[in-house]
């Protein structure tokens, strides 16, 4: 299949070749057709992407910059290292790109109520940000154990004044909160307004996110470009880019507009856990099998009777047992690469990144750094990758202290 033709996926029913698609109950058939006819009608609307394109220049401060991360790569030996900097943008993560979109889309559909789901917290932190920017109700659904580790995210959202719902059945991660979204959706269908925070779920959301998050490859576009010749390298784009690949909306949204670019590698990076032979891990592409996971078909972690088993990640945002159904797709046609780092790497890489440059980098874009600077290390000089910095590490410290405060008492 040609590039120009991957690009233009999904097709009419939200199918990415064989993964996607609206696998729903009869209860959200009217609310998720009457979803899909106002994202149609308004993705080409000129007001809109205008008043879409304002809001993240003025209130998120975009465009993110591009920045070569010169002593990482100097630490890494090999090809040069470049960061897309989503941690710098107004409440420290790409997720705001999405959320500023889909709110914009609920207030013209007349839903004053949102509803969402988060793992890491920076999903329900940008939502609970633009309901405070626009004056909408809002409910956040969280699994208690991730309410447990990432708890500044939670004084967060609610000194923005969302209801934070704990959630504790099953894992209490990031699935068991999008399951009891999708309760109350089906029990509030009239007045609310779900929004979903990854490429995951029903048909359109895998599609209207990535559209919200290409925005992040889209300026790549520009500014790689420039930055290269600033540097005297001959060449319009990276050699490879990277991202982290939990749901994989930060990923998807670097990824999109340089898949018709197949010189380009795209690499995802999953949470591999204590290991991706362990059981313990969050790799839905690399060791799951297709089925229905949150409305979509898709690559999910699941057991021989297709009952979904839990995952494991040191990083809350990529503790996941999918993933969007575009990534299963591009996995399946060879056009992105998906690997795995662990627990300790990611770790490893966290402290890498702050110390040698001063940035400190979410727990998930951890995940990518290590790969980068592995993968860096076999490349030569002149080759360039692009790392997504999805976030910033703030909301991580208590983890991070706490595994080394272990780490110390083991040793000791």
């Amino acid at each position: 299949m040609n590039p120009s033709s991957i690009y233009a996926q999904p097709d009419a029913d939200g199918f990415f070749g064989r993964f996607g698609g609206s696998f729903i109950s009869e209860t959200l058939a009217n609310a998720v057709e009457e979803l899909q006819q106002a994202y149609r009608g308004y993705r080409d609307d000129p007001a809109f992407i205008a008043e879409f394109q304002m809001e993240l220049a003025d209130y998120v401060g975009r465009p993110s910059p591009v920045y070569y991360a010169r002593r990482l790569s100097e630490e890494a030996g090999g090809a040069r290292i470049f960061l897309k900097r989503e941690d710098l943008n107004h409440t420290g993560a790409h997720k705001i790109n999405n959320v500023i979109g889909q709110a914009m889309l609920a207030c013209r559909m007349g839903k004053r109520r949102i509803i969402a789901e988060t793992g890491a917290g920076q999903h329900g932190v940008a939502v609970a940000t633009i309901c405070a920017r626009y004056g909408l109700e809002c409910v956040v659904y969280m699994g208690s154990e991730d309410i447990q580790r990432q708890h500044p995210n939670v004084q967060r959202m609610e000194l923005l004044g969302a209801t934070v719902v704990p959630v504790t059945a099953g894992s209490r991660t990031l699935k068991d909160a999008m399951n009891e979204a999708i309760r109350d959706w089906v029990s509030n269908v009239e007045r609310t307004f779900y929004l979903i925070g990854s490429v995951a779920g029903m048909h359109p959301y895998p599609t209207m996110v990535r559209d919200f998050q290409a925005v992040i490859g889209t300026e790549c576009t520009a500014q790689v470009p420039r930055l290269f010749a600033r540097l005297g390298m001959a060449k319009q784009h990276p050699d490879a880019i990277v991202a982290c690949v939990g749901g994989g909306s930060n990923a998807m949204g670097i990824f999109h507009p340089y898949i018709q670019h197949p010189q380009v590698r795209l690499i995802g990076v999953e949470a591999a856990g204590v290991g991706l032979d362990s059981g313990k891990h969050a790799a839905s592409i690399q060791r799951g099998s297709p089925g229905v996971l949150h409305g979509s078909r898709s690559l999910i972690l699941q057991d021989d009777h297709g009952q979904v088993l839990d995952t494991h990640s040191i990083s809350a945002g990529l503790d996941y047992p999918g993933v969007g159904p575009e990534h299963a797709w591009l996995h399946e046609i060879g056009r992105a690469e998906y690997v795995g780092v662990t627990d300790s790497d990611a770790l490893k890489a966290f402290h890498l990144l702050s110390r040698v440059e001063g940035i400190i980098p979410a727990l998930e874009a951890s995940h990518a750094v290590a790969h980068a600077v592995s993968l860096a290390a076999t490349l030569p000089k002149d080759q360039a990758i692009l790392v997504n910095l999805s976030g910033r590490g703030d909301k991580d410290m208590d983890t991070v202290m706490a595994t080394r405060t272990t780490q110390g008492e083991r040793q000791a």
